[in-house]
């Protein structure tokens, strides 16, 4: 907690009744004396809890020093013992969780002893009383005066007293307040200030304030003759640039030419070149005549400098040259990326609007999906399409909305904003600006950096967009802005609506064998010195290799992987060995070590209560077995196996349907009375959660109570109403193809995800067979089949 100025409040007679027993908290640089107003920054959490200790009680607190100002948590015997008991005027909650309040010293108070320390100090007092100021003591009388005076010259001296201060010392008969008021003015150690509290006797108290005045007054001295010193040296700096100004007017009649009129020239000739439009000349020429009167080596002069430098070097009207041949971005495009057809239509798109309207403004993209999707790549892949120049400035974790606006020109080393700093970097108004993890900003005390770019990412603002540090208009509708982010929720709405979305889904497994060989293995057996003849992958062993050891959306880890590979190739080739490599499935596994992932595998027969799920994850979609088992009991549903609560809703309303429409389903009025179901996903160490696993409880819990096995062969996703209707879910491509890996090639959808197949590649659609429904019943009478006959046992 931190002191605040002093209040000098009019000496009164206190009103307000002490209690003996009183919240207590501790100061870590101030003593309070009586009489006297301070506002308090309060944050630890013993003080805070004090407070509002003290506010739900009658607004009083006994404030004590402490002795150590650097122990953030004082035990009760590190405090003194005489205090202030002081009355709390008022009280303001700040959104970082500290408050402040203004507090008024009524009287001195002793602690007898602590009642409690935690969650905060409460202590009994003994209030002390105050010693009058007796008349016709010549000693005291003198004390009085001696004070007073000594105060004067301590104002006289330079020290800063409110006049309020003064006024109110000069009527003030009391000495023990006259002493309180005295050294609440001073700037005293707080065992000082402590040692003025503790004094109950009079002549005592006024001795030690005025021994703390003298030396006060002894240390203004000292300054003062420190200040005449400096002003000596101040009037030599004057002689010195009315002899440089005087060199100045020589040199101006001998024809030499000042270093400021070089300057001023280059930067007018700068002007000329840039084309600055008119209220950035305006502003240039303003700080050009400020700089024509600024002594050259004084500090303003360097921050005029700096400012026309950032002025006249930013990129006004120069413009890179798109290629606008759709043939050239298509081929750059797909020899950069495999697949991404929606993202490179969109560019080709923007490609072809503008070769029709020359005029036409940016499209400002959003590309979200998961890490190692090659957002980032991606733009760059764009700004070659484009033959622009490509910047990057990385947002995640930025808090300061300076960041984005930059600094106002007031602030010692004040920038421009990262925005006009990419564009000066890139040297053109028009490059393709990459904003990346859009979705880690953050915002605090200093501003939302989400608020500042929504000036910079509208169409309709962003051609006057206003930075901080230069407070002129700068164009960037030219700009070809792209976001990236993982996910969307995290992004502010408002922000997010200016954006064009695309998402970019995790890369399945023949699209990622597809870019390890046209990208991944090439480099990394470059760039770990070896030949393309050195190494061979085969197709087995790449698929391996990312079903076993790789489990993500992207390719990083799958790059790095291969990487490892290479490196086991490079130490054998450097060796000795000879010939080539070829990385089979033995072969990884014998690089690579032990495998990582374990694939979640179809079931080898149809079971009762057991029916396969479909489940979208970040890293691609997965199956999961959803098993139900009927229990004696009397109807209640157990789920277990780390569930959200949407997961648990869902198999709530499965529930609750299945017993509603009990009779045509063929199950026996009384069997949900005398049974209790048991749900149950495996891998109960995983968190799972959404609502796209209703229909597969639905049929574990139908196979349970019907005593029929679900088909082992079929998989199935939808969320389920409680009238029987199965609404779309997402994801359906990674679901999909998640059933394809584990060897199911029928699945059962939601009919309105039948838009969703399009986007499956052209082999997966052809092995895949779809059913699509829209009420369980279709999917229950498909999924559920009569048992196996049993076999007649065998007569000896």
């Amino acid at each position: 907690m931190s002191e605040g100025t002093t209040i000098p409040q009019e000496p009164r007679e206190e009103a307000v009744a002490i209690p003996d027993i009183l919240p207590a908290m501790a100061l870590k640089d101030a003593v309070l004396f009586p009489f006297v107003m301070v506002p308090l920054s309060i944050g630890r959490e013993r003080s805070v809890a004090a407070v509002d200790q003290a506010l739900a009680e009658n607004r009083l607190l006994l404030l004590l020093a402490q002795r150590d100002p650097n122990d953030e948590n004082p035990p009760s015997e590190d405090l003194y013992q005489v205090g202030t008991v002081a009355g709390i005027m008022r009280m303001i909650k700040l959104p970082d969780g500290r408050i402040r309040i203004l507090v008024q010293g009524l009287a001195r108070a002793r602690v007898e002893y602590f009642m409690q320390e935690e969650p905060f100090l409460r202590a009994r007092i003994t209030r002390l009383e105050e010693p009058g100021t007796p008349t016709g003591d010549l000693e005291l009388e003198a004390f009085l005066r001696t004070v007073r005076t000594n105060l004067e010259k301590v104002v006289e001296l330079g020290k800063s007293v409110s006049p309020e201060v003064m006024l109110i010392a000069t009527s003030l008969e009391d000495g023990a307040r006259l002493a309180d008021l005295v050294a609440s003015n001073l700037t005293l150690k707080p065992e000082e200030a402590q040692k003025v509290l503790e004094a109950m006797d009079l002549k005592g108290r006024l001795r030690a304030v005025n021994e703390f005045l003298e030396h006060e007054i002894a240390l203004l001295e000292v300054q003062k003759q420190i200040t005449t010193q400096v002003q000596g040296e101040l009037d030599k700096s004057q002689r010195e640039y009315l002899l440089r100004q005087q060199l100045k007017a020589i040199q101006k009649e001998l024809g030499e030419t000042d270093d400021v009129d070089q300057d001023v020239q280059r930067y007018r000739d700068l002007i000329t070149a840039k084309g600055l439009p008119e209220e950035a000349q305006a502003e240039t020429e303003k700080q050009l005549k400020r700089l024509r009167t600024t002594h050259p080596e004084s500090a303003e002069s360097s921050v005029i400098r700096t400012y026309l430098d950032w002025l006249t070097g930013l990129p006004w009207k120069t413009y890179s040259t798109d290629n606008l041949e759709l043939g050239h971005a298509r081929g750059v495009l797909d020899q950069d990326h495999y697949d991404l057809e929606k993202v490179k239509q969109r560019i080709l798109e923007f490609l072809a609007v503008r070769k029709l309207k020359a005029d036409s403004k940016g499209p400002i993209l959003c590309f979200v999906g998961p890490p190692g999707v090659g957002k980032t790549s991606l733009g760059r892949s764009i700004g070659r399409a484009l033959e622009r120049k490509f910047i990057r400035i990385s947002l995640g974790g930025v808090h300061d909305e300076a960041e984005i606006r930059g600094h106002r020109r007031t602030y010692v080393g004040a920038l421009p904003g990262r925005i006009i700093q990419g564009i000066n970097q890139a040297g053109t108004s028009n490059p393709v600006f990459m904003l990346d993890e859009i979705d880690k900003i953050g915002a605090d005390y200093r501003g939302d950096p989400s608020a500042a770019l929504l000036e910079v990412l509208d169409p309709e603002q962003n051609f006057s967009f206003r930075d901080h540090y230069l407070d002129v208009a700068y164009d960037l509708s030219k700009v070809l802005f792209i976001a990236t982010a993982n996910v969307t929720e995290t992004i502010h709405p408002a922000f997010l609506d200016r954006m064009e979305v695309i998402q970019l889904s995790g890369y399945t497994e023949e699209e990622k064998l597809q870019i390890a060989r046209r990208h991944l293995i090439p480099k990394q057996v470059r760039e770990n010195g070896l030949s393309p003849g050195q190494v061979r992958f085969l197709d087995t062993g790449l698929r391996f290799l990312i079903d076993r050891y790789t489990r993500e959306a992207g390719l990083r880890n799958l790059e790095r992987e291969i990487g490892g590979i290479c490196r086991k190739v490079a130490v054998r080739m450097a060796e000795g060995t000879t010939g080539r490599v070829t990385v089979t499935p033995k072969a990884v596994e014998r690089f690579l070590g032990p495998i990582r992932f374990l694939p979640e595998e179809r079931l080898a027969q149809d079971r009762v209560g057991v029916a396969t799920g479909l489940a979208w994850t970040p890293v691609g979609g997965d199956i999961l077995h959803v098993e139900a088992l009927a229990l004696p009991g009397k109807g209640d549903l157990r789920l277990t196996g780390h569930l959200g609560e949407v997961m648990k809703e869902s198999a709530q309303a499965a529930l609750s349907y299945l017993r509603a429409n009990a009779a045509q389903f063929g199950i026996a009025p009384n069997f949900f009375d005398k049974h209790s179901f048991h749900v149950h996903v495996p891998a109960g160490a995983t968190p799972k959660d959404g609502p796209s696993a209703g229909i597969t409880m639905l049929c574990a819990l139908a196979s349970t109570a019907v005593g029929k096995p679900v088909r082992h062969d079929l998989a199935m996703t939808g969320e389920i109403t409680l009238r029987g209707e199965i609404l779309p879910v997402g994801g359906i491509k990674e679901k999909v193809l998640a059933a394809l890996r584990a060897g199911i090639n029928e699945v059962c959808l939601p009919r309105e995800n039948q838009r969703d197949l399009s986007e499956l590649p052209a082999p997966a659609r052809a092995k895949l067979q779809a059913h699509l429904f829209s009420r369980a019943e279709g999917v229950l009478n498909l999924a559920l089949v009569e048992p196996p006959a049993a076999k007649a046992p065998k007569v000896s």
